[in-house]
């Protein structure tokens, strides 16, 4: 299968080939005719299998059809969790979009607002936004949604992660109800399934790979050692195996600053990227990292799904995430577009459990590799994943207590709590007293 069999116009087929590609990953090839038929979407891919493709061509094909953007107004609204991700679907659709009469623009926090105004003012066909940044725009009367067509949320689960639902829900509701959404994720919980019955409207469910698994195409290995060792133990892989360029995960932005500033004085060029750098400083280190000038990037989970970086050979988790659907983000950042990688984790004892939690969501055990010299005091325990039970009996519910109503406390039953039982008889009669009940009655005027 081609590109030219999916239905794309000539403008967009010539923009494809000159950036080397002729064949359509599965994710595309599933919805790249989906979405010219104008239906709504939900697709489930792994990172690097072309997904952010796999809706740019065909909404440049529909939107090079129709009229253009008036002032203020954007005919297809993009939403993604972050900054970098924002501006690399803004770079595909530029690309991509090169020999079409098409204005397109990309808007996040981090920068001024002023130039993102002024870039709207005339309208553009295809806008790229986080949403906090777009909320400002909006309150601000710098963008109107009246003629918008297509709406796509990417990275959704990760959204929802990063606490934007209460934006999501009110960008939706400043929506057109007649468009087309889709949504395009790494994975579908049910959290994004029950937020999807609010957006999309009898969608076609698309899915190329079981959910939360990793590629084939990425070498998986776990190497034991002790926390202290962790920073010399990556010197010394970085330098054994001559890597030339390695992007290292860290769990917080003081580690990775910390990391990046050991690499240096140990001779290797390095720099951080995380929620504390400034826009321009983020921006500037990642584009260092793919020219080559920096051979270690170290980045926060912030980076795990906007970093895009062809025949990137080597991930290495310096530190397991929390959540284990992080890890399958993480090392996605390798093996991508048919290119073979391989995904490093130093793992100490104190991981474990983390360990074991990753290992049940991809449902593999990982192979452990002492290296010679940072064997760890502390052994990292090893445990055989559980596959899940299909056959599961519910459980039989408790029976309820005796003289136990429902919504009862149970402490309500006890003795103690109760005023003790009056014994039944005729109750005292009080005499009045002298003078009777008037309270004046012996009063003297």
């Amino acid at each position: 299968m081609s590109f030219s069999s999916l239905g794309l116009s000539a403008p967009i087929l010539k923009a494809v080939a000159e950036q080397g590609y002729d064949t359509p990953s599965p994710i595309q090839a599933k919805a790249i005719p989906v979405v010219l038929e104008g239906k709504d979407v939900m697709a489930a891919a792994q990172t690097g299998t072309g997904k952010t493709a796999g809706f740019t061509l065909p909404i440049l094909e529909r939107l090079s059809k129709g009229q253009r953007a008036q002032p203020n107004q954007v005919r297809c609204l993009i939403l993604t969790p972050t900054r970098e991700l924002a501006a690399q679907v803004a770079e595909s659709v530029a690309l991509y979009g090169a020999n079409l009469p098409l204005s397109s623009a990309v808007v996040f926090g981090g920068v001024k607002i002023n130039p993102q105004m002024m870039r709207l003012r005339k309208g553009v066909d295809i806008l790229v936004a986080t949403p906090g940044r777009l909320m400002d725009l909006y309150n601000q009367n710098a963008v109107k949604f009246k003629q918008l067509e297509i709406l796509v949320l990417d990275e959704a689960d990760r959204m929802l992660d990063m606490g934007f639902i209460h934006d999501i829900r009110r960008i939706i509701s400043l929506l057109p109800k007649q468009r087309q959404t889709m949504m395009f994720s790494a994975t579908f919980s049910n959290e994004i399934r029950t937020l999807a019955k609010t957006l999309v409207n009898n969608p076609v469910e698309i899915s190329v790979s079981p959910p939360n698994t990793t590629t084939s195409l990425v070498e998986q290995l776990v190497c034991p050692v002790d926390k202290k060792q962790k920073p010399n133990l990556l010197v010394e892989l970085i330098r054994k195996n001559q890597w030339g360029q390695v992007l290292v995960f860290t769990k917080t932005k003081r580690g990775a600053n910390q990391l990046s500033r050991h690499l240096e004085v140990e001779g290797i060029t390095s720099s951080a990227i995380h929620g504390n750098k400034t826009q321009s400083a983020r921006t500037r280190a990642l584009a260092d990292f793919k020219k080559g000038e920096v051979r270690v990037l170290v980045a926060t989970d912030i980076a795990a799904r906007g970093l895009d970086i062809d025949q990137l050979p080597q991930v290495v988790n310096f530190e397991l995430p929390n959540v284990p659907e992080d890890y399958v983000h993480r090392i996605g950042r390798t093996g991508r577009a048919g290119a073979s990688g391989k995904a490093v984790s130093l793992v100490c004892a104190d991981e474990a459990k983390l360990l074991f939690d990753i290992e049940r969501l991809i449902q593999r055990e990982l192979d452990r590799e002492i290296v010679p010299g940072f064997e760890p005091v502390h052994a990292l325990e090893s445990r055989p994943v559980r596959q899940p039970s299909r056959n599961k009996k519910p459980k039989k519910p408790r029976p309820p207590r005796p003289e136990h109503k429902d919504g009862q406390r149970s402490a309500d039953n006890a003795t103690g709590h109760q005023p003790p039982a009056k014994k039944p008889g005729r109750k005292p009669v009080r005499k009045p007293a002298a003078g009777g009940n008037k309270p004046y009655a012996n009063f003297k005027k």
